[in-house]
């Protein structure tokens, strides 16, 4: 019998952990662009007693809905989509963005937000999501969800640079403040 230590979202919170914030914690380093070897990735977890198949780790990766993870085409290395703390290059083009995002938030945040705009704290980029079911699913993570709209198409033609993700999901180095407005959603 297998030993499991925890369900597949507990898999997947550690490995968007490792992936993306603290490879060191189990003794991995990532590459210039966030890729890691996916049989280094799965020895080091059986070393610290989180053992994953590889067709378990194949099954989150495809299963996660968000996406946060992509192997590479041979299967042979695997990377957080976006999202991390420690320097990776994710070597994407910037590309014209749709004319609006969306960034799902709480309450809590919305007057520092509205005054100075949305920054990438100790994240490498402020992350803004096509649809605003996904942007209400990442501000209800944290309580009340608020959804703000982002003028995308104009912050384009006023010169920020936009870089889309495997998984759709738009990062920007910041969103001023005069770009934002509060989208109303269903209570």
């Amino acid at each position: 019998m297998t030993y499991s230590w925890g369900s597949d979202v507990r898999k997947s919170k550690f490995l968007s952990l490792v992936l993306r914030h603290q490879p060191e914690s189990i003794g991995i380093q990532l590459d210039a662009n966030g890729w890691v070897d996916v049989d280094e990735l799965l020895q080091a977890m059986a070393r610290i007693g989180k053992p994953l198949s590889f067709a378990e780790l194949e099954e989150l990766v495809e299963s996660n809905d968000k996406q946060r993870f992509a192997l590479s085409g041979d299967c042979s290395r695997i990377r957080a989509n976006q999202g991390h703390s420690v320097s990776v290059d994710l070597a994407l083009e910037a590309s014209a963005p749709p004319e609006e995002l969306y960034h799902g938030t709480v309450p809590e945040y919305l007057e520092s937000i509205m005054a100075q705009g949305l920054m990438k704290m100790r994240r490498q980029h402020v992350h803004l999501s096509p649809g605003v079911d996904f942007a209400v699913r990442v501000g209800g993570r944290r309580g009340k969800p608020i959804v703000l709209m982002v003028a995308t198409g104009r912050m384009h033609r006023d010169g920020h640079r936009f870089f889309q993700t495997q998984n759709g999901v738009w990062l920007v180095d910041a969103v001023p403040p005069q770009y934002l407005t509060v989208f109303p959603i269903a209570a």
